[in-house]
């Protein structure tokens, strides 16, 4: 194989809850780039990352960062300031997209189905009593995170108020929305083409939670998902949709529940889906025809075509 002469930065780690997810999915891409010839290089996200990332000089950032730091602007607007091209979305989109409470509100405006929901803020000392405007069961979730961290079902009045004691502990603002019974589904955008569905099942937990996500066995991906090609194509068109509203770029995976009266509503959109061995953007670009190599190699590409002049040097 001819070597590329392009040097990667591969940043991972960081701070958030979902450090370790991070770890994993940019050791997968490091081991990618390596085999497709790529100068590859690894970096934490930590206060030394500014004058690492200066020595290095690469070519382009792959952003392996999850959560908050990676997937909220900061990491974007860093390297924007730097000139340095880098995978996925920009710092606009990935600040919107990581703020479920304005999402939501951009998806209902524009039509785009999505669940009832309210925003409850927990900062001031008092706990909210559950709103008269929605009915129980109810889904409690960040208004700021990824990977489902913190997120429950709610059934009852007690389980209500130990959500919000809980929630309060760690969050500033929380979202309930309408718990809706159904098969989960998730779709991805590569380019401008949506991927093939996949239907998830979790052996895990109620819902597609964090276990469900990430221990080995926690959930079942079912790709093509064995539903009928007028949905498929919904939930194909409702993701690009999604995709291009936010104004996001490169690849996004949204995910689906689906009633069973069969209407999908959106859950959320994710700016930068998981490249891990238990991910589910990979299984979709592998029903697509597109190998992981091939995958992190296309995002790279996409980096590389946004190659603008450096505002900083070492």
């Amino acid at each position: 194989m001819k070597k590329k002469k392009a040097r990667v930065a591969v940043v991972m780690g960081g701070s958030s809850a979902e450090r370790e997810i991070s770890i994993r999915t940019g050791t997968g891409v490091m081991r990618a780039l390596e085999s497709l010839g790529y100068a590859a290089q690894s970096l934490d996200y930590d206060r030394k990352f500014i004058d690492a990332v200066r020595d290095i000089a690469p070519d382009a950032v792959f952003n392996a960062l999850h959560g908050p730091g990676g997937e909220d602007g900061q990491l974007q607007g860093i390297l924007d300031f730097l000139g340095l091209p880098y995978t996925g979305s920009g710092l606009e989109a990935a600040a919107l997209a990581m703020d479920k409470h304005l999402t939501k509100k951009l998806f209902s405006a524009e039509g785009l189905p999505t669940a009832t929901w309210d925003l409850f803020d927990l900062s001031g000392g008092t706990l909210p009593l559950l709103p008269g405007s929605l009915d129980l069961p109810l889904v409690v979730k960040p208004r700021y995170q990824g990977s489902s961290a913190g997120v429950a079902i709610v059934r009852t009045h007690e389980q209500w108020s130990q959500a919000m004691i809980s929630s309060a502990e760690l969050y500033a603002e929380v979202m309930a929305e309408e718990f809706i019974p159904g098969r989960e589904f998730t779709c991805g955008v590569l380019g401008e083409e949506a991927l093939p569905v996949v239907e998830i099942v979790s052996n895990a937990g109620e819902f597609y939670n964090f276990e469900s996500k990430y221990a080995a066995g926690g959930s079942t991906h079912i790709v093509p998902a064995p539903i009928d090609a007028d949905l498929a194509a919904r939930m194909g068109m409702l993701a690009l949709s999604a995709h291009r509203l936010v104004g996001l770029r490169d690849y996004s995976r949204t995910d689906f529940i689906v009633s069973k009266e069969g209407r999908p509503y959106i859950l959320e959109i994710n700016t930068l889906p998981g490249l891990t061995p238990t991910s589910l953007l990979p299984d979709a670009c592998n029903a697509a025809g597109i190998g992981y190599e091939a995958l992190i190699d296309r995002l790279v590409g996409y980096a590389l075509s946004r190659n603008g002049e450096r505002v900083l040097t070492k």
